[in-house]
């Protein structure tokens, strides 16, 4: 899918492109190409000179290149952006080519940001004036939605919080709490690798000294906020560590008592075993014909061993 957008009365307008004729009457701030077909990136490279790499949104990109200028002056730029999906949360990554003033993106997936920006850009007068005014607010919706992302772990270990301390658990209520805390982790894992990432994006296009004194300043409150967001990652990152322990504590605190009652049980039982296992060897002739009472005598012996361990053990406090 191929969208431009124009800047009109300062605010930021969408136009879905069909052709490549509807592409050569609009004048787009910004190009998005969202998982785009051969046939609209060729568009791309007869109107607008750009050529988007094969490897655009590849994984396996080397160091040298996720932020790179072409000595025509495309300006490369590779980033990742978050979607906490509640199923699979994931980072996507986009391609960026800054060239004549023009951002172009490329990415596979539709992406939160994006959309996001799109609507603050319809509704707030004068929020991009540029290309470079896209980029920079792209970076700054993404540290808006990362600490959205760190509040809603908040609110999720919170309630996990609740099922753990605040209540008997159970082996099946331990394995939830256990999937919600791994969830989170994951979750927080990929907001720390998001917002690294954007910092290191943000780092560069100052470095690049393409940005006027008042995008810097923009580029500067940036990374204030993301730094600002690496305690409270790093504080739930100790959360959830303390969460998962108390749960595995949880278990084993479980499954001790399951071992504890057949401790109980093999001690209570040995006695009455050797009862047995005497009262059996010890008689000259079959025991109901030497002494009638031998069997409810060694009943009884055996009743009374096993009551005896059980006494012993609830005076020490063993079987609660």
């Amino acid at each position: 899918m191929l969208n431009v957008f124009t800047l009109a009365n300062g605010r930021l307008f969408q136009e879905e492109i069909a052709s490549l004729e509807a592409l050569e009457k609009v004048q787009p701030v910004w190009v998005d190409l969202d998982a785009p077909s051969d046939l609209e990136k060729g568009w791309i490279a007869r109107h607008f000179g750009v050529t988007i790499p094969l490897d655009a949104v590849d994984d396996d990109l080397e160091e040298s290149a996720r932020f790179y200028e072409e000595d025509s002056g495309e300006l490369h730029i590779r980033s990742d952006f978050l979607i906490d999906d509640d199923q699979t949360p994931r980072n996507v990554r986009v391609a960026f080519i800054l060239f004549k003033n023009v951002l172009f993106s490329v990415h596979e997936e539709d992406l939160p940001v994006f959309r996001l920006l799109r609507l603050r850009a319809r509704r707030t007068p004068a929020l991009i004036e540029d290309a470079k005014d896209v980029l920079l607010k792209l970076y700054d919706v993404d540290a808006e939605y990362s600490a959205d992302a760190l509040e809603s772990i908040y609110d999720s270990l919170e309630a996990v919080s609740a099922n753990v301390l605040r209540q008997p658990l159970n082996d099946q209520a331990a394995g939830e709490a256990l999937s919600a805390i791994a969830r989170e982790e994951d979750l927080n894992g990929r907001i720390r690798r998001n917002v690294m990432d954007t910092r290191r994006a943000v780092s560069f296009m100052m470095r690049s000294r393409l940005l006027n004194a008042e995008q810097f300043e923009a580029a500067r409150q940036i990374l204030r906020d993301i730094d600002s967001l690496d305690s409270h990652s790093t504080f739930l990152f100790d959360k959830i560590n303390f969460l998962m322990n108390a749960t595995v504590g949880f278990i084993n605190i479980n499954q001790n008592k399951i071992i504890k009652i057949f401790s109980v049980a093999s001690v209570a039982l040995l006695p009455p075993t050797l009862i047995a296992s005497i009262y059996g060897m010890n008689f000259k002739a079959i025991p109901e014909l030497d002494w009638p009472l031998g069997y409810p005598f060694a009943l009884l012996l055996m009743l009374a061993s096993v009551a005896a361990p059980f006494i012993y053990f609830r005076r020490k406090g063993w079987l609660r």
